[in-house]
């Protein structure tokens, strides 16, 4: 937190805008800077807060500016990675046989090939039936 204080009010833009996920060329456009500007403040950043790389600098700033502390027990990583895990899970599995469900309630849809015939060009009709 008081590394957060050792920030000029720029860097502390800068940190912000890349903690957010703006590249260098986002940041230069915005605060009207140049890209080598950014690239000075980024490198005053990383000395002062101990980070290497962008996404370091992105978990500093929302750690510092949200009041999450550095130093979690094992057993709180443990915890919170499970609680993120799980909120994640009905992300990842297929529910596709739930969506058809709902929607033939609502909705019935027909599809319908037609066959090849040397005469006719291979076409596809699609019903849609309320």
């Amino acid at each position: 937190m008081d590394e957060a204080k050792n920030l000029t009010k720029r860097e502390s833009e800068i940190a912000e805008l890349f903690a957010w996920g703006a590249s260098k060329k986002d940041i230069a456009n915005r605060l009207f800077i140049s890209e080598r500007t950014v690239e000075n403040h980024t490198r005053n950043i990383y000395e002062k807060t101990g980070c290497s790389k962008v996404n370091e600098l992105s978990a500093w700033w929302f750690c510092t500016t949200f009041h999450i502390s550095f130093d979690l027990s094992p057993f709180k990583r443990n915890a919170i990675t499970v609680v993120m895990l799980l909120l994640m899970i009905p992300q990842m599995i297929d529910f596709d046989n739930v969506a058809v469900r709902t929607r033939t309630n609502t909705c019935r849809i027909v599809r319908s090939v037609r066959t090849r015939r040397k005469s006719e060009n291979d076409n596809a009709t699609v019903d849609f039936v309320m």
